[in-house]
């Protein structure tokens, strides 16, 4: 999904002034750009037990983490392609699905970014918690 802002500003005190409209683009253009690696370290994280397309949309959705079809699969090819995941056809309620999991340098690239994330959350969550105080004070 691409969007394309144009952005109709004028100084007000110093602060760029924008129509609801503008500011709700805005923030879904930046959500989207958030969302995008969350994405990979959620499917990454799933699949360290064997799914099919369709299983891991819903155990990713029950998680809430909300994924269409038409990311997934794309994403799933990506992370097969490099390397990270194994994938098989088989023949499951007499229907042909792929099932996908993670492969061995998947499980090490999970790790790696597991723990990645896990630093830049820490990070994060100590200056959002300190512009908090600041706003508060």
């Amino acid at each position: 999904m691409s969007h394309t802002l144009c952005i109709t500003h004028y100084a007000a005190h110093g602060v760029l002034a924008l129509s609801e409209t503008e500011e709700a683009l805005l923030f879904e253009s930046l959500r989207l750009e958030l969302r995008r690696g969350s994405l990979i370290l959620a499917v990454l994280a799933s699949l360290k037990r064997e799914q099919y397309g369709y299983s891991l949309r819903v155990a990713l959705g029950e998680a809430g983490v909300e994924m269409e079809e038409s990311t997934l699969y794309p994403l799933l090819r990506r992370l097969e392609s490099q390397g990270l995941l194994d994938s098989e056809w088989r023949e499951e309620e007499r229907r042909k699905k792929r099932f996908y999991r993670l492969s061995p340098r998947g499980e090490v690239m999970l790790a790696r970014l597991a723990a990645e994330w896990r630093g830049l959350s820490a990070s994060l969550e100590t200056m959002l918690s300190k512009t908090d105080l600041k706003e508060g004070a």
